[in-house]
């Protein structure tokens, strides 16, 4: 009898299955179907047992059946979802090729968001904004109205200026485009939620309680205090923080010295 033989082989092996499972189970938790990651799990492993341990023919043809009926249904049920998959996997590449590294142009968002940021916050704009590096979120974009913009301070400070169309509702910016505007999201329900935190805070903890790679950035119009909301909490930042955050999403560096966006700001204030 030969005995069990363990290699570098089987180690590989295991980990391609863990990483494929570990991404089907993100892929999944973001279209709020993590129920369902687990119902296919178990589906497998009873497939497994059923056709490769205990060798039950007329079970294993009839799971056999299944599984590609079954993958059939899944791909057409959840095309958009992988697609983002897919898109995932090219940006996390690009992150790690040394030819497809940031570019200039996302430095610039960062800082135009920072920019429109720190002005509603002076002026006391009430403002929501949704940033997701390549999640498209469509069923809380497909509320909102479809714009495809470059990011400009302008442009989400116009779109945020009270009584204009698409103030009311969440601004989402997407890879490197305003995406859409005036979406709806869900509202947390937690008791614990400071008092002087508003329905924009609520709404902003509601999509970071359901989805843990985004964050949400939430100016205040009563009080101007800019707040940022990510996986499952919500907590006020200065301007520093909210540099560290939107440059983590855009995976933008910080080097010493290039980031006095106030200075730049003031400047531009002055000119005017």
């Amino acid at each position: 009898m030969i005995g069990f033989q363990f290699g570098i082989k089987d180690v590989i092996d295991i980990l391609l299955v863990a990483l494929i499972l570990y991404e089907m189970f993100l892929l999944l938790r973001r279209s709020g179907a993590a129920n369902l990651f687990w119902g296919i799990l178990a589906f497998v492993v009873a497939w497994f047992l059923v056709s490769y341990v205990f060798q039950l023919e007329l079970t294993g043809a009839l799971f056999d059946r299944i599984i590609s009926v079954g993958a059939i249904a899944l791909i057409v049920i959840f095309q958009e979802e992988i697609r983002g998959f897919f898109y995932r996997v090219g940006a996390r590449f690009s992150n790690w090729h040394p030819l497809a590294r940031r570019t200039q142009q996302e430095e610039q968002s960062v800082d135009q968001i920072v920019m429109a940021c720190e002005h509603m916050a002076r002026t006391k704009t009430g403002a929501l904004i949704v940033l997701a590096a390549d999640n498209e979120l469509k069923e809380y974009t497909d509320t909102g109205e479809f714009i495809d913009a470059a990011i400009s301070a302008p442009m989400i400070e116009n779109i945020f200026f009270k009584n204009t169309p698409l103030h009311d509702g969440a601004l989402f910016i997407i890879g490197n485009r305003l995406h859409s505007a005036a979406c709806i999201l869900p509202v947390s329900k937690q008791q614990n939620i400071p008092k002087n935190f508003g329905l924009r805070h609520r709404a902003a903890l509601g999509l970071a309680e359901k989805n843990t790679d985004v964050i949400a950035i939430v100016v205040s119009e009563e009080t101007g205090q800019i707040a940022v909301a990510q996986d499952a909490k919500i907590r006020a930042v200065n301007r520093d923080e909210l540099i560290a955050l939107v440059s983590d999403v855009f995976a933008v560096s910080k080097p010493e010295g290039t980031w006095n966006l106030k200075n730049m700001y003031l400047k531009n204030i002055k000119q005017k």
